[in-house]
């Protein structure tokens, strides 16, 4: 049986005076905030929430010389289905009962073959699990609020709308479930091919039935603003 852990008199003195703090073990640390409907329901409010709590913890995120560059914001959200079932109409095809899901796909914005390859590969791997490619829809965003440097590296920024299989007997909690691990592993491989390219400037974040993030170097307080699909 191990020693228990005896406090010695000086330790217990100097906790009686200063508390628990050491700052000899400080070290930096993002903010995070997490909001929740108690119903279980998908509401705008909870977006607006949390768009809320993130320019409550502005704070905690580094800002460049340009005053307008951050060091990283964003905030991750259930999918939105409806808002995705529009854009899929608007592309030429008719929703189907299938699940749903969206990669964010950050491509290299000033190379355009590179943009192309990596397409190919995204849609190429999704094909091959034997999942249909609705179609890619650019993200509107207002490039206005970004500083220089993070303007220097801005992506293009896409996202991929994918057909999954439709529920079975099993119910759609399990069939959810399924479809999330094959999302893994066909993020994984496209990742794997697009390292074998020798393409620069490629990130999925994420590809999901479940969920999406808006993200990006740009101060907390203007997420929404860079991205106007949160207005939404």
């Amino acid at each position: 049986m191990p020693k228990p852990y005896v406090v010695s008199a000086a330790e217990r003195a100097r906790i009686a005076e200063v508390g628990m703090y050491r700052p000899d073990m400080e070290s930096d640390a993002c903010g995070v905030g997490l909001i929740a409907a108690t119903d279980g329901k998908p509401s705008r409010r909870v977006v607006v929430a949390g768009i809320e709590a993130l320019k409550a913890v502005w704070h905690r995120g580094a800002v460049d010389a340009d005053g307008k560059t951050g060091d990283g914001a964003g905030i991750h959200v259930e999918l939105p289905l409806d808002f995705f079932h529009e854009h899929i109409g608007r592309a030429g095809h008719a929703p189907k009962p299938n699940l749903l899901a969206v990669g964010q796909v950050f491509l290299p914005r000033t190379d355009l073959a590179a943009q192309e390859t990596c397409r190919t590969i995204v849609e190429s791997e999704i094909i091959g699990f034997g999942y249909k490619v609705y179609g890619w829809r650019q993200v509107p965003v207002d490039i206005s609020v970004i500083g220089d440097k993070a303007m220097l590296s801005r992506p293009e920024i896409e996202q991929i709308m994918i057909a999954g299989p439709l529920p079975g007997p099993e119910g759609k909690a399990a069939a959810i479930e399924a479809f999330e691990k094959d999302l893994y592993l066909i993020r994984r491989r496209i990742e794997k091919k697009v390292i074998e390219s020798q393409t620069q400037g490629f990130s999925i974040c994420p590809l999901s039935a479940r969920s999406i993030i808006y993200k990006g170097l740009f101060l907390a307080e203007e997420l929404s603003v860079f991205y106007p699909d949160l207005m939404d």
